[in-house]
Parts: C-alpha cells; structure tokens; sequence
C-alpha cells in the first residue's frame, strides 16, 4: 500500500513539475516578444559663437613700405571694428605671411611684385548677431583701401552652439516619447499591449548647419533606439 502512495505522489509531483516547466516555457515565450523602436527630435537653434577670419593682402617690392602700409590698415581695421561694437578681447592679430616670389625657385610666373603678405585679423565672438551685421558692413572698409580676401578655404568663418546641455534634456524627452509612439501602434496593430522597456540605447547628439547658405543657424539631431516587451 506504501509503494502506491508513493507512486501516486510520484505522479501528482512530475505533474505538478511538468506544469511548472509549461508555464515557465510559456512565460519566457512570451517575454522574447519584443518590439524595436527608433525615437527622433531634432532642432534648429542659431550659433551662439563665431570666428571670422578677416583677410586682406597687400603687395609690393619693399618690405619695409608693406610694413607700414599694413599698420595703417590694421589701425583702420581695428578702429571700424571698435567703433561697430567688438572688444579688443575678441581682436586676435596674427603676424602677416609673407611670400617672395623670387625664392619660388620652381615657378617661371613672372609676378609684377616681389613680396605678397597675406594678413589675418580673427574676431572670436559670443555676439553672432552684431558680427553677422558688421559683416554686412564691411564695404566701408574699401574706401580707406582695405579690400578683404575670401577665396582661401583656410580662413573660412566658423559658426558653432555651445548651448548643447540646455536643449538635451528636452529632445531626450521627446525623443523617447516619439519611440514609444511608434512602439504602441505597433502593438496596436498586432493587437497587443505595450509592455516595459527591455533595452533602451541613446544614440550621440549631432550639430550640422541647417543648410549651406545659412551656417549661422545650426540643426540639433538625437536618435533613441528601444525595445519593448509586447503581450497579450
């Protein structure tokens, strides 16, 4: 009679483990439902800092009538730019670059002058509005004799956002809830329900120009990439 007893619990309890196994193949089978979502936001916001290298040239056979003739204008420069509101903590000067077409020993050009200095002035600034406008302004420069030189990639103007830390925040937030969107039509339209979040992976912040007529405004882009948990 004892070995009955024990064969019968023997059955209830490979039963009972047999249904614990069942539910637990089922449970973990509907946890490996999952739905992968990507959230965007993006922005545009204006540059809050800019560099304008400011170029001019001057030519000539002595060095020492180049010399004087680029302190004259260096002055005026400076003066336009003072008078038009940018501090003299924002004026860096650089030492002019000067060519000697005769110590061009592989060119046969024949030049009419000897010596080309090439000389930069850079205006580094928080005040991208005034700059931009002194930009606009720059023709009053010609009739004292400075004419600007824009056609060398290496002095191009710089325009960049600093403010990144003050906009994260928000665009993280929508960029999660633009996830979560798309994961619960999702689920809707597999006629499930939207369940936790399994994974969740910020992607990086990027900072581009909106376009290339307007390097002054900026275009702020985040992707979040997460998966949800669907069920029944």
């Amino acid at each position: 009679m004892s070995r009955i007893k024990e064969s019968v619990v023997l059955a209830i309890a490979i039963l009972g483990l047999g249904a614990f196994l069942y539910c637990a193949m089922m449970h973990t089978k509907d946890r490996d439902r999952v739905v992968s979502v990507k959230g965007l936001s993006e922005r545009e916001v204006k540059a809050d800092f800019v560099i304008w290298p400011i170029v001019y040239k001057e030519v000539g056979n002595d060095l020492s009538v180049i010399h004087d003739a680029v302190q004259t204008k260096n002055a005026a420069l400076e003066k336009f730019l003072r008078e038009n509101g940018v501090d003299e903590s924002e004026i860096t000067r650089s030492a002019p670059d000067i060519v000697d077409a005769q110590g061009e020993l592989y060119s046969n050009e024949k030049r009419p002058f000897r010596y080309v200095a090439t000389v930069v002035l850079t205006v580094a600034s928080k005040n991208v509005d005034r700059v931009r406008g002194i930009m606009e302004k720059q023709g009053e420069l010609l009739k004292q004799g400075v004419a600007f030189y824009g056609d060398d990639f290496r002095y191009r103007k710089v325009y960049s956002f600093n403010g990144l830390n003050a906009v994260k925040p928000e665009m993280i937030d929508e960029a999660n809830k633009n996830a979560r969107m798309a994961a619960q039509k999702f689920a809707s339209d597999s006629e499930s329900k939207l369940g936790k979040i399994k994974t969740a992976t910020q992607g990086q912040f990027s900072i581009e120009d909106r376009d290339e007529n307007t390097p002054h405004i900026k275009k702020v882009r985040v992707v979040t990439s997460v998966q949800y948990f669907l069920e029944d």
